[in-house]
């Protein structure tokens, strides 16, 4: 009986600790969902947008009966595609030296809404580590990003909107650090004061003719989350920033709880066991005369010589 009593403090002692070691790992997988590859701060997005006919606005499909797209027109300040940066909040300019005949026809299209300006951007970059031959190859996903472009247009010429708002979102992490890496979530892209040429001479829109240069200009906002704040104020891009969910409060209270069974276990069980081994019991109470002759007389003291 003996044996099986000193056994049950240690039994549960295991049991707390691996139920502990679940939790965490529990835990641990809820924490990182988010697969590898993500972006770096500051890595370069490609964007590629739908290519279209120019004659009925509608998309062109490969080989393959797939979508086909091709790269963002060539910015005449980096000689590149329009590029965005991972977590960058700027403002960016991208002159359209040419406007060709056909690309004056896409724009008309864009800017009537029979046909959108269907972008999109990779939601992870692409892997720096060769996968194994039996595993499954790496398939890029991709996020859509739709310009609405704006404007009006005339019979000889049309009416653009120049400045364009990005709004770009991250897939929300649990954990904290500034200028984190992550995974692009959403995002959109929209005109802004389309009608400016008829407000005033600061007009954010351009007349526009065929062989004309297309001066775009492009403010680009970031969240750490698909939310938007509900703060007014400046936003910029800090890391994740700060926010505190159910799920902390709950692994912050599994783990105290562990950490009081434990402690409790190992006391019980190890510490007071210690202590009591080789102490008689019985000899410094009034419910005996100790466990060894001549020990104590039921009080805590020796019998003595009587009288």
């Amino acid at each position: 009986m003996a044996i099986e009593r000193r056994k049950s403090p240690w039994l549960a002692f295991v049991l707390a600790i691996v139920t502990i070691c679940i939790l965490g790992v529990e835990a641990q997988e809820e924490h990182s969902r988010i697969p590898l590859p993500s972006y770096h701060y500051g890595a370069h997005i490609p964007v590629s947008c739908m290519n279209r006919s120019i004659d009925t606005g509608e998309h062109i499909e490969n080989d393959k009966h797939e979508l086909q797209y091709v790269p963002f027109p060539v910015c005449n300040e980096t000689g590149k595609p329009l590029e965005l940066q991972y977590g960058v909040e700027a403002e960016l300019n991208c002159t359209i030296p040419f406007v060709t005949d056909p690309f004056f026809h896409l724009l008309e299209f864009y800017i009537h809404n029979d046909a959108p300006l269907s972008c999109r951007i990779p939601s992870r970059p692409p892997p720096q580590i060769t996968s194994p031959s039996h595993a499954k190859p790496y398939q890029t996903e991709y996020v859509p990003l739709i310009f609405a472009l704006a404007g009006t247009l005339q019979l000889s010429h049309l009416h653009i909107s120049t400045h364009m708002n990005i709004l770009l979102h991250s897939t929300p992490k649990h954990h904290l650090h500034p200028h984190d890496s992550g995974v692009i979530d959403s995002g959109a892209a929209y005109s802004i004061s389309p009608l400016s040429h008829t407000t005033g001479p600061a007009a954010l829109t351009k007349k526009l003719v065929i062989g004309d240069a297309l001066p775009l200009s492009f403010s680009i906002r970031w969240f750490p989350t698909p939310h938007l704040p509900k703060a007014n104020g400046k936003i910029e891009w800090a890391g994740m920033g700060g926010h505190f969910y159910a799920s902390t409060f709950f692994y912050c209270v599994v783990s105290a709880i562990g950490g009081v069974v434990g402690t409790a276990t190992w006391f019980w069980g190890v510490v007071l066991p210690k202590r009591l081994k080789g102490r008689a019991l019985g000899g410094a109470t009034p419910l005996g005369y100790g466990i060894s002759p001549g020990v104590g007389n039921g009080w805590g003291m020796g019998a003595g010589k009587r009288d």
